[in-house]
């Protein structure tokens, strides 16, 4: 090309089920829809799913760092919303997450910011997935507190 200009297109691409699963993929070409289609792709191969409470949000709060980037996630109560910068607010929609809050430190680039968030929700356990991990019952991971044992009359004679 005349003057070395020989330009190229990344693409960063996060697809989602709005159910759980959720992937990101890089893509370069000489053309955009080329180098979306190939992230696309990319994305599609590396879903993850994440346990959410409640279908809205996260179990416990993450953190998530890769290279410089470093992302704080907190479980919110309902009707929160997402509370999230550009990059982590995509992932968290295409997630299907209704409610969470997210603070991003360190490297703003989108790159960084996207893997750390993956980084965080590749975290992610439900207490189901604890309890079986340890061999004990869901309420004992939560700390619920169980039926106490119905008083039984004494008669002294």
């Amino acid at each position: 090309m005349k003057g070395g200009r020989r330009f190229s297109f990344a693409a960063l691409v996060v697809v989602g089920d709005e159910k759980g699963r959720v992937g990101w993929g890089a893509g370069k070409a000489r053309e955009v829809p080329e180098a979306i289609r190939k992230a696309t792709e990319r994305a599609k191969r590396t879903m993850i799913r994440v346990p959410m409470r409640e279908g809205r949000t996260l179990h416990h709060d993450v953190i998530g760092e890769f290279g410089a980037g470093r992302v704080i996630l907190r479980a919110a109560p309902a009707g929160t919303g997402i509370i999230a910068g550009g990059p982590m607010r995509a992932v968290f929609e295409t997630l299907g997450m209704g409610d969470v809050v997210a603070k991003c430190t360190g490297s703003a680039n989108p790159h960084n910011m996207v893997k750390a968030t993956f980084a965080a929700l590749s975290r992610c356990t439900s207490p189901r997935a604890v309890a079986a991990r340890r061999g004990k019952k869901v309420a004992d991971i939560l700390g619920q507190k169980k039926d106490a044992p119905e008083a039984t009359e004494t008669t002294s004679v």
